[in-house]
C-alpha cells in the first residue's frame, strides 16, 4: 500500500463517527497478551460485519480522533521470551487468518496501522480463547453465544473433509461390523435392505463417506488404530486418567480410532463400585453401581461430537474415588446447560455436523436434543447430585459425575417437596455445591424467594431450607446477628487486650457463615473492626501492618 493509499485509509478511518466493532483507535500504551486479544476480537467482529479489514491505529486519540502520535514499533519490539512481538503474535492466534502492520508519519508524528484479516470459517483464537468487540468494548466471545454461534456457522465442516490420503483399507472390519449393527438398531425399516449393501455402499449411506471418499468422520470412528496419523494435526485421542484422594496420578491409558469400538475401552477402565444407599421411602438398603453407564456413555459420546478438533488437544476422562469429570476442547456453542434442558430442542449449531449426522446413524447420539436432560433426570432418580457443566473457561466444556450420594438427598427432596421447574432446581443445587451461577441467574431466585444473601455469597432461602430438612444449615449460612459478632470482639479485648489479628479471627472461625470463602471471612472480620474504630470503642496499639487491638475509654484515649 503506498503512502498516499495510507493517508487515505486513515483519514476514512478518523472520520467514522465514533469506535466501531471492527476497528480501535490507541493513543500509545499497548501490552502483548492485550494487542492480541484485539487482533482476536477485530478478526471476529469484522467477520460479523462483513467488512474485508479490521483495524488497530495506534497514534490516534481514541475519543477525538486527533492524531499524536505513538512510539510503538512493532518491528523491532519483543513478546514474552523475548520472541519477536510479531511472530510471537502470528503463532498464537489461532487460525492466523493474516495481519498487515503499516507506518505512516503525519506531520512528524508515527502512526502505526494494524490491517487485520476477518475470521472466514470459525472464530479467531488467542492462546486458546476467542474474543469479541461489543460496541467499543472488548470481551470473551463465550459471554455472546449468538455471536459465537454465527462465527460457527461461516466455517468449513473438519470432521466433513476428505481425508486424502485414507482408502476404505485404512478402517477397522469390526468396526465397520459394529457400525452395520449400530445402523440397523437406529433404522429398523431400513435394516433388511442394509444387510445386502456392500461396505462402501453402507458407509455412504450412513454419511460417513462421501461418495467413496474417506472423511476424516470415518478414520475417527471406524480407523484403525494406526490410521489416526492420517488425521494430523488433529489428535484423535481419549485419555482416561484414575487419580486417588489427594489428586496424584495413579493409573492411565491411551484410546485412539476406532472410537465407535473404543469408548467400551474406555468405560472398562472405569472403577464402576457397587455402593449402598437407602433410598427415599424404604427402610432396606440397596446396591447400585457408583455410575450409570448410559450417563457416562452419553457424556464421552458428546465430547466426541463437539470436540474442537482443529485445536489439536484429546478428550480427557479423569477418575477420582468419588467422581467421574470428562472435558473436551471447543466452547459449548449453546451458550448454557440451562438453556438446553430449558428449550430441550435440537440444537441450532453442531460444531462438527458431518461427525454429528454420523453418530446418529450409528445410535451414539440422539439430534433431539434430550441427551443432557436426560442425564440430570437420571442423576435425580438414583439420588444422586445432578451433573456440574463447568464452562467457566471459555475454550473447554468440563462435566463433572457425581460417584457419591449426597447425605441430604438435596435434589430428590427438591423434587418431592416443591413444585420447582428442572431450571430453578438445578440452579439451586448449584448454589448448594457452592458454585457460583451468573447475576442475572441470581435475579432469577431472588424473585422467587429461593435464596438469600448478597451475590456472589449466596445461600438457599428459608422457606427451601425447611423444606429439605436444612433448617440448622441456613441458619449456619445466615449468619449471626451483626451486633453478636461487634460484642465478642470488644469482650475479647476488654479481657485480654491488647489482641492481634490472629487472635480475633481465631475468636469468630467457628461462628462466621460457613458459606463465606477464607477471603470473605478476612474481609468481614475487616470490617467489624472497621466499624468498631469508627465509633472510638478501639484503638489501634501497634501498627498499620502489624495492628494490636485495645480498648478505648469514652474520650477516645487508650485504656491503660
Amino acid at each position: 500500500m503506498t503512502e498516499d493509499e495510507l493517508r487515505t485509509l486513515l483519514d476514512r478511518l478518523r472520520a467514522e463517527p465514533d469506535e466501531t466493532e471492527w476497528l480501535e483507535f490507541k493513543a500509545n500504551r499497548y501490552e502483548p497478551q492485550e494487542l492480541g486479544e484485539y487482533l482476536s476480537a477485530l478478526a471476529n467482529a469484522a467477520s460479523l460485519r462483513g467488512k474485508p479489514r479490521a483495524y488497530l491505529v495506534f497514534g490516534v486519540e481514541d475519543k477525538t480522533h486527533t492524531i499524536c502520535g505513538t512510539s510503538f514499533k512493532p518491528w523491532a519490539a519483543k513478546g514474552p521470551g523475548n520472541q519477536s512481538l510479531l511472530i510471537w503474535l502470528a503463532t498464537h492466534l489461532q487460525p492466523n487468518v493474516g495481519f498487515e502492520v503499516h507506518l505512516l508519519v503525519v506531520d512528524g508524528n508515527h502512526v502505526v496501522m494494524f490491517e487485520v484479516s476477518p475470521a472466514t470459517d470459525q472464530p479467531v483464537r488467542f492462546k486458546q480463547t476467542a474474543y469479541i468487540r461489543v460496541g467499543s468494548s472488548k470481551t470473551v466471545l463465550a459471554n455472546h453465544p449468538e455471536k459465537e454461534r454465527a462465527l460457527w456457522a461461516r466455517r468449513i465442516d473438519w470432521s466433513a473433509q476428505v481425508c486424502d490420503r485414507a482408502t476404505v483399507d485404512d478402517l477397522d472390519p469390526a468396526a465397520i461390523r459394529a457400525a452395520r449393527e449400530q445402523y440397523a438398531i437406529k433404522n429398523p425399516r431400513r435394516a433388511e435392505e442394509a444387510r445386502a449393501w456392500i461396505d462402501p455402499t453402507f458407509l455412504n449411506k450412513a454419511k460417513l463417506t462421501i461418495r467413496g471418499a474417506i472423511t476424516n468422520a470415518a478414520i475417527l470412528l471406524l480407523g484403525r488404530e494406526e490410521s489416526a496419523a492420517l488425521l494430523s494435526p488433529a489428535v484423535a485421542k481419549i485419555s482416561w486418567i484414575l487419580r486417588d484422594e489427594k489428586g496424584a496420578e495413579v493409573d492411565y491409558q491411551h484410546f485412539g480410532p476406532p472410537l465407535l469400538l473404543n469408548v467400551n475401552g474406555v468405560l472398562s477402565r472405569v472403577r464402576n463400585l457397587t455402593i449402598r444407599a437407602l433410598p427415599s421411602g424404604t427402610l432396606f438398603p440397596t446396591e447400585m453401581a457408583q455410575y450409570d453407564d448410559w450417563v457416562i456413555r452419553e457424556a464421552l459420546h458428546n465430547c466426541i461430537a463437539h470436540q474442537d478438533y482443529n485445536l489439536g488437544g484429546r478428550i480427557n476422562v479423569v477418575e477420582t474415588p468419588d467422581h467421574l469429570t470428562l472435558t473436551n476442547l471447543g466452547s459449548f456453542l449453546p451458550g448454557s446447560v440451562e438453556t438446553v434442558v430449558e428449550q430441550d430442542a435440537p440444537p441450532e449449531l453442531y460444531r462438527n455436523p458431518f461427525l454429528a449426522e454420523a453418530m446418529v446413524n450409528l445410535n451414539m447420539i440422539d439430534t433431539q436434543g434430550g441427551g443432557i436432560k436426560r442425564m440430570f433426570a437420571k442423576q435425580r432418580a438414583r439420588f444422586f447430585p445432578l451433573p456440574d457443566f463447568d464452562l467457566s473457561d471459555p475454550g473447554r466444556v468440563m462435566v463433572t459425575i457425581a460417584g457419591r450420594i449426597l447425605d441430604e438427598r438435596y435434589t430428590q427432596l427438591l423434587m418431592e417437596k416443591t413444585d420447582l421447574d428442572l431450571r430453578s432446581v438445578m440452579l439451586l443445587d448449584k448454589v448448594q455445591k457452592r458454585v457460583r451461577i451468573s447475576r442475572e441467574e441470581h435475579r432469577r431466585l431472588k424473585a422467587k424467594g429461593l435464596v438469600e444473601g448478597r451475590y456472589p455469597t449466596l445461600f438457599i432461602s428459608g422457606r427451601v431450607a425447611a423444606a429439605v430438612g436444612e433448617k440448622a444449615r441456613h441458619i449456619r449460612d445466615q449468619g449471626l446477628d451483626q451486633q453478636y459478632y461487634l460484642d465478642l470482639i470488644c469482650k475479647l479485648i476488654r479481657e485480654h487486650g491488647p489482641v492481634d489479628r490472629r487472635e480475633i479471627d481465631e475468636l469468630l472461625a467457628g461462628k462466621l457463615p460457613e458459606v463465606l470463602t477464607g477471603t470473605q471471612r478476612r474481609h468481614k472480620v475487616h470490617n467489624l473492626l472497621s466499624r468498631l474504630s469508627r465509633q472510638g470503642l478501639i484503638v489501634n496499639d501497634g501498627s498499620r501492618r502489624y495492628p494490636r487491638w485495645q480498648v478505648a475509654d469514652a474520650k477516645g484515649t487508650r485504656n491503660k
